[in-house]
């Protein structure tokens, strides 16, 4: 499938409590962003957060996701816990009432709302971040589809604005193992992987996910450094 970019700047529009979260957010850190740290304070090495790399949002996108921590409506797949901190990437400080939004393909490879599956809204889903920065989810591992490397698409909105676009990668030789469990293996081999993929190519490697095991599944986390506005 083919992932061009898309110049859709959709503000998610969620329930009140929601935008008032992202209200308190985009008022109570404002001042976070100005206590003498800055850019130059990356680039000088002070400051250890990075800004996260853009990637292309995909032909997949759609606004109004509903605000929810588990987004699999029941589909099979190996469970996948996300935790996925946002940071100001001027001085490292978590950001809380950021909105992050997340959507990927189920464990065969399909989205849903598109591709023949109108109506539908599994694997799609809003949380807020908490006092640390962390929003929460519970998912399955993604399955792939053609022409792409395995992959979590994701939004960042703060204060009513879009300020991180991006998609989250797997290292492949644990996707090598989960593909070996149904339902997974019910499926031919992949045809991509991130070396061979041309978003990856573009700051996958600083959009790995990191994934430990739990139980019966996996949790996978990362910290996303982005600019207030």
């Amino acid at each position: 499938m083919d992932e061009k970019t898309t110049r859709r700047d959709s503000l998610v529009k969620v329930g009140g409590f929601l935008v008032g979260a992202l209200a308190a957010g985009g008022a109570g850190s404002a001042s976070a962003g100005t206590e003498g740290t800055g850019p130059a304070a990356v680039a000088s090495g002070a400051v250890a957060c990075v800004l996260t790399p853009e990637m292309t949002e995909g032909p997949f996108y759609l606004p109004d996701e509903k605000v929810r921590r588990n987004i699999t409506e029941g589909r099979p797949g190996t469970p996948l816990a996300l935790k996925l901190k946002v940071v100001n990437a001027s001085n490292c400080k978590a950001i809380k009432g950021a909105a992050v939004d997340i959507w990927h393909a189920d464990a065969g490879g399909v989205y849903s709302g598109v591709q023949g599956s109108p109506g539908t809204t599994f694997m799609r889903g809003i949380q807020p971040t908490g006092a640390t920065g962390v929003a929460q989810f519970l998912t399955v591992y993604p399955g792939w589809y053609q022409g792409r490397a395995v992959h979590i698409h994701v939004k960042v909105h703060l204060g009513g604005n879009v300020v991180h676009t991006g998609q989250l990668f797997f290292d492949d030789t644990l996707t090598d193992a989960v593909y070996k469990a149904a339902p997974y293996n019910t499926r031919g081999p992949r045809d991509t992987r991130n070396a061979g993929d041309s978003i990856f190519a573009n700051g996958g490697s600083r959009s790995l996910l990191a994934v430990r095991r739990s139980g019966a599944g996996y949790v996978g986390s990362i910290t996303m450094g982005v600019h207030r506005s």
